[in-house]
Order: structure tokens, then sequence, then C-alpha cells
């Protein structure tokens, strides 16, 4: 399992959380009223909506551009991505006064390409799929010298995406189950990475929309699998193909992914906002929208579920969910406060 644990040991993970610390927030962790009464257990909404950038993506950004030395850095980053690691490697390179090139599709949302563009970065546009982007990328790499920055299949940006889950387990350590959003996977690699080292016992959930389950076919396939086509509301989530790393440790440590229908994920991000006053993007709601619809049972016990971004236009959610009732405001939740960990150092 080389391809695992090259550069995903405990260590790496150690010093991906002490680079990702001085570029990405420490989100909060809030008690779901939601979901909690739904399911008649304790459920808590990891807040990546809230964090630099919108996403979750700046953790891995973060840490794959602190971990270059000086040369490729200064001959300019590149990456492809649908919008949200667009946004996170704008704001990365723009804090080490580093140039940022983003080859993004023509499909991409408005409020993603603005935000890429106000942080600096030199905006490329090519097809609709993630095939097409990575390989203009590519071309424009090679042309120019770029650096090329992969959007999950790295150890580096998976390393950085484990803070996340090592955020959960300081702020659960009781938790039994963590659900997460699946793309590429560099997410959900990172936490079942940080779950498997620390606290082992936590099942690791993944979810995709039903239009682009690369994941699940993959391990239902027992190879990374490329999809012929993907469609869904989840923009963020469209990836054909898992990468070799993310599936290898989704194979060894992730316990299931399931996938959702489009209509339960507008649903899930419109009663998200309405609801719980959040902004989550589509992207981002997929694991509310598993329990909403019983697509997914969690086990006993406390559990969080990952909301991985929120870079959307409120009145896109609003309009595109069926109806959640009367829109009666909560009570202000409170904050899970993160703990000691042996994994600051």
């Amino acid at each position: 399992m080389a391809v695992i644990e090259e550069g995903l040991g405990p260590d790496d993970l150690r010093l991906a959380r002490q680079r990702v610390a001085r570029g990405a927030r420490v989100t909060p962790l809030l008690p779901s009223d939601l979901l909690s009464g739904r399911l008649g257990q304790a459920v808590f909404l990891k807040c990546e909506n809230l964090q630099a950038g919108g996403a979750f993506k700046i953790r891995g950004a973060t840490n794959f551009v602190a971990a270059l030395d000086d040369a490729a850095r200064a001959r300019g980053l590149i990456t492809y991505s649908s919008g949200n690691h667009a946004i996170a490697l704008s704001l990365a390179a723009k804090r080490a006064g580093v140039p940022a090139v983003v080859v993004m599709p023509e499909t991409a949302p408005a409020i993603k390409r603005e935000r890429a563009k106000a942080l600096g970065a030199e905006l490329h546009f090519r097809g609709t799929t993630s095939l097409e982007r990575h390989e203009r990328a590519r071309e424009l790499a090679e042309e120019r010298g770029l650096t090329m920055v992969p959007p999950f299949d790295h150890p580096a940006i998976v390393a950085g995406q484990s803070t996340c889950g090592v955020e959960i387990i300081e702020q659960l350590p009781e938790a039994s189950a963590v659900v997460v959003p699946v793309g590429g996977g560099g997410l959900l690699a990172g936490i079942a990475l940080a779950c498997a080292y620390h606290k082992r016992g936590v099942r690791v959930i993944g979810v995709e929309p039903k239009g682009a389950a690369k994941m699940s076919s993959s391990l239902a396939a027992h190879a990374p699998v490329t999809l012929p086509s993907v469609g869904s509301i989840a923009d963020g989530l469209l990836p054909s193909r898992p990468g070799d790393i993310t599936f290898a440790v989704a194979q060894r440590y992730v316990h299931e992914v399931v996938t959702v229908e489009d209509d339960a994920i507008a649903d899930a991000a419109r009663r998200l906002l309405v609801e719980e006053r959040l902004l989550v993007e589509w992207s981002g709601a997929v694991g509310v929208a598993a329990l909403l619809s019983g697509v997914l049972r969690l086990p006993g016990g406390p559990a969080a579920i990952v909301l991985s971004g929120g870079n959307c236009d409120p009145a896109m959610i609003l309009a595109a969910g069926a109806p959640a009732g009367p829109a009666v405001m909560p009570p202000a939740p409170s904050v899970v406060p993160p703990s000691q960990s042996f994994l600051r150092g």
C-alpha cells in the first residue's frame, strides 16, 4: 500500500496541520436541530462553508504551496478546477506573492469565476469535463514552465485536507461517523486517514451525486473507473474519475460511499439555508441530502456531516430547492470548541 503511505504517514499529517494553521480557519462544528430532530440522535455540521475562500480546498492548497521549494513557487502556479480549488489556489498564491493560473470549465458558476479573478488569478476556460481542463492546464504548464497544483490526487493535497478530519476528532471525540462529500476524493481520503490514524472505529462515509458516481463505481469495480459522462447540479463533485491515491485510501479506510439524486441535494441546500441559516452550495449539501432522503442510515452515537463549501448564490439555492416549511428562525447554535491535540505539535 505504498501509494497510500508515501507522503501520507502520521508525521506528514502533523506537518500539514502546522502549515495549514497559517492559512486556514478552524471551522465550527455546529449542532443541527434539523438533522438531530429528524434522526433522533446528535448530528453536527462541520462548517467548511465558513472556511477562508468559502470551501475546504484552502487546506490542501495551503499545504501544497508551503511544501514547494522557492524555485517551484517562483515559476508560478497552475491548476484545473470546477471552481473551489481555483479560488483556494488563487488565495494561497496571493498570500505567497506568486502568480496563479487556473483552468475552469466553460460552465463554471459566475460567482466562482469572479472570486478567483478578484484574487488575482489568470483565468482560462476549457470544455466541461475534468479531463478537458486537466489537458489544457498541462499544455499551459509545459508552455510556460508553471508548477502544477493538482486539485485532489497528490499527497500534499490529501494531507492538507486531513486537517478537517483532525478538527472533527478534536471537536467531537465521541463521534461514531463522519459523512463527507466526494468529488475527486481528496477530502474523503484526508478525513479517512485522520480517523484511521487517530480515531479507529469511526465510520467514514462518502456521498456523491448519482449522476457522478465515480468513487462508488470504482469501489464496486475494485479499481479506479472513468465514467463516460457526468452530470449534476453539484458542480464541484463532477470529476469523471477518482484519483489513484484517493481511491486507494477510500478502498482501505472508507466504510461506504452512497449516491443521492439532484432533487434531494437541492432540497437539502434550501433547508440548510431556511432552517439552519447556513449558506451551503449544492456540492456541500450532499451529506445532508443523503440523511434527509433516507439513502444513508447512521450508526448510533454522535455524527459529523461535512458542509464542504458555500460559494453560491442564495437566490439560486432558494429557487431550486423544494419547499421546506415555515421559515422559523432557530435558536443560535452553540459552537463545539476545539480541544488540545497531539497533532498540533
